[in-house]
């Protein structure tokens, strides 16, 4: 009898894989547009030397930017709780809204110290932060619009609801990967399929570019291999 494998070890088998590859992957096995699950290039690695990082979204949203702003923690300790999950690896996913948006600081080292040693692995952000050769040596990944050397009061104002970042919509305990060229979202229907067909594709795209990389093999017969090799590999169906 076959066993269904755990969030934990799906999480494990997905951090071999880099992110677009699982996003070409998912192409073929999900329904899911794809507009829906990648997000733009305004969120972007400042940790690009951190192998893919995968783990389960706790949302929040911040404001480190408005002055004369009281500071608010509480938020923050609730997240904890989410957070320090002995099963599962965790991304904070941070949504700012502050009022002044290029001054946003979400996270430093010493933040990145805490949240890494209750289990969080990084940090989504449509905002800045700061410390990231710090951050390179906990190791704690950061994506986000880039680096900001400080930061107002620190006001957290919601936590575990969905959120717009990238363009795209995050709920809480949706799966992210991430590595130095993006971020995704992995559809909860396809994650116990995606292990055994990232790899296909895998196999798939080593063939493919090697063929594709002959200069003496006409266009017709690159074609005519490809299609073969999605036939092959179990990609000829949508």
């Amino acid at each position: 009898m076959n066993k269904t494998p755990s969030l934990t070890s799906l999480i494990e088998q997905l951090t071999e894989f880099d992110t677009a590859l699982l996003a070409n992957t998912l192409g073929y096995v999900d329904p899911t547009p794809a507009h829906e699950f990648y997000m733009g290039s305004s969120i972007r690695s400042v940790t690009p030397t951190i192998a893919p990082t995968v783990g389960v979204a706790v949302t929040a949203e911040i404001d480190t930017s408005t002055p004369d702003n009281p500071s608010d923690r509480t938020v923050f300790w609730e997240l904890l709780e989410f957070t320090a999950n002995p099963v599962e690896r965790v991304w904070r996913v941070v949504i700012v809204g502050g009022a002044r948006p290029d001054h946003e600081c979400v996270a430093g080292d010493g933040m990145a110290k805490f949240l890494h040693s209750v289990g969080c692995v990084g940090l989504v952000t449509d905002g800045g932060v700061r410390d990231v050769s710090g951050m390179l040596t906990v190791p704690f990944a950061a994506y986000c619009r880039g680096v900001t050397i400080h930061h107002c009061a620190l006001r957290w104002t919601s936590a575990q609801k969905p959120i717009g970042i990238g363009g795209i919509t995050v709920s809480p305990g949706e799966v992210i990967h991430a590595n130095a060229e993006g971020v995704i979202k992995l559809p909860a229907a396809a994650l116990e399929k995606l292990p055994e067909r990232a790899a296909a594709m895998r196999a798939f795209e080593s063939r493919t570019h090697a063929l594709w990389r002959q200069p003496g093999v006409s266009i017709e017969e690159k074609k005519k291999g490809v299609m073969e090799y999605l036939v092959e590999f179990g990609f000829d169906k949508p």
